[in-house]
C-alpha cells in the first residue's frame, strides 16, 4: 500500500500533519548518513536490504523468475525494484527517478596546499552552488576511497573546513555585491601549519579505518554539516543540505519501502537514482549513461522477453522524474512567471516547458494528476518566466534514451543550489505519497 495521506490540518493556510513531521525527521536522517552521492546510494542499499531486497551484483547471473525484491549499486547510483509474481515477458515498468548528488566543491588532485601558516584544501567547483551561501559554514568531506587492491571504501569526516569571509572592515565595498574568484577565495581551510606537514588525506583516511598510503584513488566532495530541521510558524519549513535532490530519493524510497510487502501491482516497481545530474549525466552512473538500460534489459531477460516483448514492455512504462523546483519568492516576484506561481506547503510540482527542458506533455499531466488524486494530494503547476532561462533535468534523457513516457515532477523550494536549501515540510510528505500511489499503480 502506499503511505497513509493523512487530511491536512489547515492553519491560516499553513499545512503540516504529524505524518509529515516524522517524514521530515527521516529525510533529515536520511541527508546526515548522504553526505555523498556514494553514501546516498549506499544508505539506500542499506534501508532496502534491511526491508528484505536483495543485492545484485552486475558481474554475477542474476534471477530468472518473476517475483522478489532486488536492488544493484553501481557507483554514486542505485536502481531498486519489486517484481510481481504475475510478471510476464511484456510486463511494464514503473520508474520513480531522482539524482543523489548536489553542488558543492570536490577536492582536485594533490589536494592538501596551504600558505601564510594556514593548511588549505584544493578543491575544483562541481555543478553551480550559490558560492556565497559555502562561506563561514562548518563542512565536512566525503565520498569514496580507492585503494592499492581495488576495494573502495567510504569515508565521511566531521566538522573539518571553513571558506571564512573577508570582514567588511577589509572590503567595505562588499554588501553592493560579492563576487568570489573561483580560484583564489574558494580554498577552505582545515588547519594550522604548514602544507608539507600533514594531509588532508589521512583525515578521510582515518574516517574511513583504512591506511592512507593504500589510498590510489578518491572522489570526494564537500558537505554542510548542520542537520536538517522543521521551523517557522506551524512548522511550515524544513531546511536541510542537499535537498537537490535527496528529496526525492528519500521520497522515492519511504515509498517503495511501503508497497514492497505483499506486491501485486500490474507492473514493476522501481526507483532509479542517478548520479552526476548536476554536471550534466554523461556518465555510466547518470541517467545519460546506459545503467538503466542495462538493468531493464537485463529483468526482462530473466522473465523470456524476446526483443519483441522488451519493446512491448517498454511501450508499457512510465518514469516520473522528480527533482526540486522553484518556488515564488516574495522578495523576487518579477523572475517568475506572472500567474504560474507554486508556493511551498501547497503540494508537489509538474514540470512543464515548451522547449521539452521538461519531459511533461499532455498525457504525463494527466497521469500526475490521477496519482495526486489517488494518494489524495493537491498538486501545483511549475514554468518558467519566458525572460529567464529554465533548467532541465533526467527526465527528457530518460525519455530520449528509452522511449518511456515520462513526467518531470518534484517539490518547490528556496534557496536552490545553496548549501542549505529551503523546502515546504507537507509537500516532503506529499510528493512520497504520490510516489506510492504511482508504484502501486
Amino acid at each position: 500500500m502506499p503511505p497513509v495521506n493523512h487530511p491536512r490540518t489547515t492553519i491560516e493556510g499553513v499545512t503540516v500533519t504529524p505524518a509529515a513531521l516524522a517524514h521530515a525527521e527521516d529525510l533529515a536522517a536520511f541527508v546526515a548518513a548522504s553526505p555523498s552521492s556514494f553514501h546516498a546510494a549506499a544508505e539506500v542499499a542499506r534501508r532496502l536490504t534491511d526491508a528484505g531486497f536483495t543485492a545484485l551484483d552486475e558481474g554475477e547471473a542474476w534471477p530468472e523468475q518473476p517475483g522478489g525484491r532486488y536492488l544493484v549499486v553501481r557507483d554514486g547510483a542505485v536502481l531498486a525494484w519489486v517484481v510481481p509474481t504475475a510478471a510476464t515477458a511484456a510486463t511494464g515498468v514503473h520508474v520513480f527517478g531522482a539524482h543523489s548528488d548536489s553542488p558543492a566543491f570536490k577536492l582536485k588532485p594533490q589536494p592538501t596546499t596551504g600558505s601564510r601558516g594556514w593548511l588549505q584544501a584544493g578543491v575544483e567547483i562541481y555543478g553551480g552552488p550559490l558560492l556565497n551561501s559555502w562561506l563561514d559554514r562548518e563542512l565536512r568531506l566525503a565520498g569514496r576511497l580507492v585503494l592499492d587492491d581495488g576495494t573502495e571504501a567510504l569515508a565521511a569526516t566531521g566538522a573539518l573546513l571553513r571558506l571564512p569571509q573577508l570582514a567588511i572592515h577589509l572590503d567595505r565595498q562588499v554588501n553592493d555585491g560579492l563576487a568570489l574568484h573561483k580560484q583564489q577565495q574558494t580554498q577552505p581551510v582545515w588547519g594550522l601549519g604548514e602544507a608539507g606537514t600533514a594531509d588532508i588525506l589521512a583525515e578521510l583516511a582515518a574516517a574511513a579505518g583504512v591506511d592512507a598510503a593504500r589510498i590510489r584513488g578518491y572522489d570526494i566532495v564537500t558537505a554542510d554539516t548542520a542537520r536538517g530541521a522543521v521551523f517557522g510558524k506551524d512548522d511550515a519549513f524544513f531546511a536541510a543540505g542537499r535537498l537537490d535532490d535527496l528529496a526525492s530519493v528519500h521520497a522515492g524510497l519511504v515509498a517503495l519501502e511501503a508497497v514492497a510487502d505483499g506486491f501485486d501491482g500490474e507492473h514493476i516497481a522501481m526507483l532509479a537514482v542517478f548520479d552526476h545530474e548536476e554536471v550534466g549525466s554523461a556518465t555510466r552512473s547518470g541517467a545519460a549513461g546506459p545503467f538503466l538500460a542495462d538493468v531493464l534489459e537485463r529483468i526482462q531477460l530473466s522473465l523470456g522477453a524476446d526483443r519483441d516483448q522488451q519493446h512491448r514492455a517498454l511501450a508499457a512504462s512510465w518514469c516520473v522524474s522528480s527533482d526540486v523546483g522553484h518556488s515564488v519568492h516574495p522578495n523576487y516576484a518579477d523572475r517568475h512567471d506572472p500567474v504560474v506561481q507554486p508556493l511551498l506547503g501547497s503540494g508537489p510540482i509538474l514540470k512543464i516547458n515548451a522547449n521539452q527542458r521538461y519531459a511533461t506533455d499532455g498525457v504525463g499531466a494527466a497521469a500526475w494528476n490521477g496519482w495526486c488524486d489517488t494518494a489524495g494530494v493537491t498538486s501545483q503547476e511549475f514554468v518558467s518566466n519566458n525572460a529567464v532561462p529554465c533548467g532541465s533535468t533526467i527526465g527528457p534523457i530518460t525519455a530520449t534514451r528509452l522511449g518511456i513516457r515520462t513526467v518531470d515532477v518534484g517539490i518547490p523550494i528556496l534557496s536552490m543550489h545553496s548549501a542549505r536549501e529551503l523546502a515546504g515540510t507537507a509537500d516532503l510528505h506529499d510528493l512520497s505519497a504520490v510516489a506510492g500511489a504511482f508504484f502501486a499503480g
